[in-house]
């Protein structure tokens, strides 16, 4: 039985042969030729420019759980605004092209910032094998493959697993989402990333739950290094 995230693109696929796309983000203008998003919220989407600072709202979330060596987001992450439009559509609406889109947008801010130089490879944070196939993609894997191309930096979707199926995170209290992912990740192939400086890519930042799990994983490889790299931040959770 194919799940309604695929049905969902079939039946998008076929009403945009004869409708043209509209913005995802506020679901009511067309964007140009070539754009994910229209002009209005081109502009009005929120940078948060976290590149530019080694010590940010972002890095500072992961003060005492791991050492970090540099974080980011791209975006600020707003209830009910034009963020949560784009990533609702990523996640949901197999609308991938968001994610490769905003991840080349990332990509180019990693690269002429100097708190995110020598990063070694690129890791998506898994979906476990019962979520991918119920999804039928995983989101973060779209944002690495946006900022693998901008940076000319490999990224490897197998290396980390996700080995316990855990329910979603969205409902789930701060104290919650940390049990939920505990001893949720395993490392196929350790001796390929020792010594590696690592950048760790998923869509959304809340609690940071998630990317610390991943994190504590893979720090416990010889030498590896963690930054991070997303593409919202939620400034309240």
């Amino acid at each position: 039985m194919e799940s309604p995230h695929f049905i969902y693109r079939l039946v998008d696929d076929f009403i945009s042969l004869f409708y043209p796309r509209i913005c995802p983000a506020c679901g009511e203008n067309i964007p140009p030729k070539n754009n994910i998003c229209c002009i209005s919220c081109q502009a009005h989407l929120t940078r948060t420019n976290f590149h530019e600072d080694k010590e940010n709202p972002l890095t500072h979330r992961f003060i005492g759980r791991f050492p970090l060596i540099a974080g980011t987001a791209l975006l600020y992450f707003v209830h009910k605004g034009r963020t949560q439009n784009l990533i609702h559509h990523l996640k949901y609406r197999g609308n991938q092209q968001i994610g490769i889109h905003y991840g080349k947008e990332l990509g180019h801010l990693l690269n002429v910032s100097p708190h995110f130089e020598n990063i070694d490879l690129i890791i998506p944070i898994p979906l476990h094998k019962r979520r991918l196939k119920q999804r039928g993609y995983n989101q973060s894997i779209a944002i690495a493959k946006g900022i693998s191309s901008s940076l000319n930096i490999p990224f490897y979707e197998n290396i980390l697993n996700r080995i316990v199926y855990t329910k979603t995170q969205t409902q789930k209290t701060r104290h919650e989402r940390f049990s939920n992912v505990e001893n949720a990740f395993k490392i196929t192939d350790p001796k390929s990333i020792e010594g590696k400086h690592i950048l760790l890519v998923d869509d959304v930042l809340t609690t940071g739950a998630t990317l610390e799990a991943c994190a504590l994983t893979l720090l416990k490889v010889k030498d590896v290094k963690i930054s991070i790299a997303t593409l919202a931040f939620a400034s309240e959770y």
